[in-house]
């Protein structure tokens, strides 16, 4: 009985194999397919709601939603907050819908006080401002056995972000420059300078260079995209509400513009 079993099952066994891969090469075969992630809900709406979007898959507590911008297949989703909710999202979107480029974005904290609320910053690269192995020779922010600490965004996708951000949101300043990201929530003075001495970075978030890291592991281009919420000094603020429309409207326009076009 048990040997008739084991011959019954097998062959099941072997075509759901055979599917799950067939399913990942045509996949792999669908020329762009852009990936795009938000942590929080008003971070994505806008855009879910621009790409009239066709199919949902539930995935770790995580809704990855279809659609087009543009010509180009786009897959939508929210991750919820934070370096491992970041990661597992990333690697989903390449190993399972199969993304050819990420695009993180949404809000940051200020570290640059050039930066005016509204602005818009493009990583060059992105580091893990809480990572710290140093006890055992790694330098601060440094992933082992990686070689790097700051992981750099694709230069097409930098270029492509900045050309959209003046056409699509003229209104706004957009900025090059390092994204510091780490499991805890910056607003204080010592909290900046200290990520800012040790990293040089020109704002700070939760999710951007996890994305980066799995984007690297995975040889996939991705760029992170953020909306400034305040000064790095404290001098100016914005009622939240009103700051996360204006953010959302912004940041929809840019990621709309690149897609069409990447």
């Amino acid at each position: 009985m048990k040997k008739a079993m084991a011959v019954f099952v097998a062959p099941i066994i072997l075509m759901g194999i055979l599917l799950a891969g067939c399913g990942r090469e045509q996949a792999m075969t669908q020329g762009t397919v852009i990936g795009i992630i938000g942590a929080m809900d008003e971070e994505v709406a806008t855009l879910k709601e621009a790409a009239k979007i066709t199919k949902t898959t539930k995935i770790a507590e995580m809704e990855f939603c279809e659609g087009k911008l543009g010509n180009n297949r786009v897959v939508i989703v929210q991750c919820g907050m934070g370096k491992v909710n970041a990661g597992i999202c990333a690697h989903t979107l390449i190993n399972d819908f199969g993304c050819t480029k990420i695009v993180n974005t949404g809000v940051a904290g200020s570290l640059d006080n050039r930066l005016d609320i509204g602005d818009i910053v493009v990583s060059v690269d992105a580091v893990q401002h809480d990572f710290d192995v140093k006890p055992i020779g790694f330098q601060k922010g440094e992933i082992p056995y990686t070689g790097l600490y700051a992981f750099p965004a694709d230069g097409e996708m930098r270029a492509m972000a900045m050309e959209a951000a003046g056409k699509a949101a003229p209104d706004i300043h957009a900025y090059e420059g390092r994204v510091c990201s780490g499991d805890q929530f910056v607003t204080t003075e010592e909290q900046k300078q200290t990520i800012t001495s040790n990293f040089g970075g020109m704002c700070c978030e939760m999710e951007g260079a996890a994305i980066a890291q799995a984007c690297y592991l995975n040889n996939t281009p991705f760029v992170v995209i953020r909306a400034i919420s305040d000064k790095s000094d404290g001098s100016q603020s914005m009622e939240f509400e009103t700051f996360k429309a204006a953010a959302a409207a912004n940041c929809t326009k840019i990621v709309e513009y690149m897609a069409s076009r990447l």
